[in-house]
């Protein structure tokens, strides 16, 4: 499966770079943010609320709508990501609060998240600075130079299993509650990290306290396992496609990085609504405070854009076997091409 690149589109902006092209979009609009936390917010808290209430009724049915629960769960994770980047609210601190208390929904650490997915943002596509924010790469040269117990380890690691079934896990439930890795960082990660794990444990006292442990854990560990999978599986599929775009630093550019090394995922619009817009994701990278909401705008502007980096919800599936960077062949292949060559 090949993603669709038809090139940059002819637009010529004063500064040379999209930069200046994108800027007209980066106004948020307060009501409509506001609308959108509610229209996501609301929903999430009633179908959390409806499975619970059926659940310690014995309706197990009830457990089937733990599933578009899951999916507003992801949802909000876009608006948390979106206040990230100061692109909710045009005021930086209503975006950090606002992110800090999503957090608490999503389990995600706010100020720990945001400052590794800044470096993401920063170093996409550098060869010489994977490592952060990042799924891990390897080249077909750094693959055959491992010991066959690195080799093994590293087919675990990029296993569809462990990729999308014990990553997301790990990562959500575990790894989230510690900022290990930002040692050196200051006080802030650790702060937002323990304030996020002490305002999450609250309500779920209370709700274990309301509803018992057994019925509390039937609602929450499938609505995040469900969620964090999805929110996994959205960023493999950014960035982890077969003509995806890698450099080295010498030769690495932000826009050329950000707009091919960031795929289209043309999803339909159901899911294209419920995560945020957000497999728009090489205009995401190329202005990154482009409020969610206004991503498809740009798309009608400049339909060009479309067509770059395209990959569809069937196309998609396929792009779980690519797992090492062709330096020569400037494509992700897999395990079975790179030995062939």
């Amino acid at each position: 499966m090949k993603a669709t690149f038809a090139g940059c589109p002819a637009v010529k902006p004063r500064d040379g770079s999209w930069t200046a092209v994108l800027a007209q979009y980066r106004k948020p609009d307060t009501i409509r943010s506001t609308v959108e936390i509610a229209a996501t917010a609301i929903p999430f808290v009633a179908l959390w609320t409806l499975t619970a209430v059926a659940v310690a009724n014995g309706y197990w049915l009830g457990l089937l709508l733990t599933v578009p629960a899951a999916g507003f769960l992801v949802r909000l994770f876009i608006l948390q990501h979106d206040c990230g980047h100061g692109a909710l609210f045009a005021r930086r601190g209503i975006n950090d609060w606002t992110g800090r208390v999503i957090g608490v929904f999503t389990l995600t650490p706010y100020d720990y998240w945001r400052r590794t997915h800044a470096v993401h943002h920063a170093t996409a596509g550098n060869l010489d600075k994977r490592g952060i924010g990042d799924v891990s790469t390897l080249t077909v040269r750094e693959y055959r130079a491992l010991s066959r117990w690195g080799r093994i380890g590293y087919r675990l690691y990029r296993h569809p299993a462990v990729m999308f079934g014990i990553g997301p896990a790990w990562l959500f439930v575990c790894q989230y509650r510690l900022p290990l890795g930002l040692m050196r960082a200051g006080l802030q990660p650790w702060v937002s990290t323990i304030a996020t794990n002490i305002g999450a444990t609250v309500p779920v006292v209370g709700l274990v306290w309301l509803l018992g442990i057994g019925p509390f854990l039937m609602v929450q560990v499938p609505i995040t396992l469900i969620a964090a999978t999805a929110g996994v599986w959205l960023f493999f599929i950014q960035h982890q496609f077969e003509q995806t775009h890698w450099s080295d630093n010498k030769d690495w550019k932000f826009q050329d990085a950000a707009l091919y090394g960031s795929s289209h995922y043309d999803l339909p619009f159901p899911l294209r609504w419920i995560t945020g817009n957000i497999g728009i994701h090489h205009v995401h990278h190329m202005a990154a405070k482009v409020p969610f909401y206004r991503l498809p705008e740009v798309l009608r502007d400049y339909p060009d854009l479309r067509h770059i980096g395209r990959i569809t919800l069937f196309q998609s599936f396929s792009c779980v076997k690519l797992v090492l960077w062709d330096e020569q062949a400037k494509r992700l292949v897999s395990f079975r091409e790179a030995l062939q060559n």
